[in-house]
């Protein structure tokens, strides 16, 4: 079961900042370190907002990922000066190969897993009231592109249903049959993609859409909690930021893997890198300990 998300609740800007930099950290930062921080608080975070869903997504499509990408690699590179084996073709099997498609498996999935966060948190409304007065036509593009996405899942799902009622599914019948059932769904995804696109601009139009002087509403304020929040991811990218410019987070996979080695700066930038990742689940954990304690008390 899913849980209730306080980190959603903060300021668009607090979110869109946040998944900013855990998305563009994870592509950049190829330190092992780095990489399994950030792919451990993206499940971890993916896991509270969805709960047994997440759990399902991240063993059933997730982990084959992670296996078929980080097996990819070592197939069809053979880099590396520390060879384990030699394949059957007679090409080395080295232990940089392997060790770069499990870090790139590990970002591959990392990401992924963010994004899915992303899509949970930063809805169209919150992107629109960030962009909307900055790039209004791509703001409001972008928005409707992502909201239709699930909307067209949802209507296909319910067309396939009702084909299936009347014997008509794209399951049923020979092959011949059941292509012709799969374009009869398909045309009448697309009329209603037409329609709805039709509907959707008269709406807007009717609401005064791009017209001067138009104002909209919003409901999102910047208060406290939010400043103190600005400031920590703030502080937080800066000393990620700084340390990666100091060679704090410098690391390679050939030809022989090498890189900085443990002491104090780069264990500090990586508390810092995984203060920042952890931050939505350490705020909600807080709001759920709190909302125990009132409930315990009244």
């Amino acid at each position: 079961m899913a849980n209730k998300d306080a980190f959603s609740s903060y300021h668009p800007l607090i979110n869109f900042l946040y998944f900013g930099f855990v998305l563009v950290f994870s592509m950049v930062f190829t330190h092992p370190v780095c990489l399994g921080i950030s792919l451990s608080c993206a499940i971890a975070y993916s896991v509270y907002l969805n709960g047994r869903k997440a759990v399902r997504f991240n063993l059933l499509v997730m982990l084959p990922m992670f296996v078929l990408a980080a097996l990819v690699n070592p197939a069809f590179s053979h880099e590396g000066g520390t060879i384990l084996a030699y394949l059957p073709g007679g090409n080395p099997l080295t232990l940089e190969s392997i060790t770069y498609g499990i870090a790139m498996a590990a970002m591959l999935v990392a990401v992924i897993v963010w994004f899915s966060c992303y899509n949970a948190v930063m809805t169209s409304d919150k992107f629109v009231y960030l962009f909307g007065r900055v790039i209004p036509a791509m703001s409001l593009l972008l928005s409707m592109t992502l909201r239709f996405v699930p909307k067209f899942k949802a209507q296909i799902k319910v067309v396939s249903n009702a084909q299936k009622c009347v014997g008509r599914d794209a399951s049923n019948g020979g092959i011949l049959r059941r292509a012709k059932n799969g374009l009869t769904i398909l045309s009448i995804m697309i009329t209603w993609v037409l329609e709805n696109a039709i509907e959707t601009a008269d709406s807007m139009k009717s609401r005064g859409y791009g017209l001067p002087g138009r104002t909209a509403f919003s409901i999102y304020r910047f208060d406290k909690r939010d400043r103190a929040a600005l400031l920590f991811l703030l502080l937080c990218g800066a000393c990620v930021v700084a340390g990666a410019l100091a060679g704090g987070l410098k690391w390679r996979y050939y030809p022989t893997m090498k890189g900085v080695g443990p002491g104090a700066f780069p264990l500090s930038v990586f508390l810092a890198y995984l203060a920042l990742c952890i931050t939505p689940v350490v705020i909600n954990i807080t709001e759920d300990k709190k909302w125990t304690a009132i409930q315990s008390a009244a």
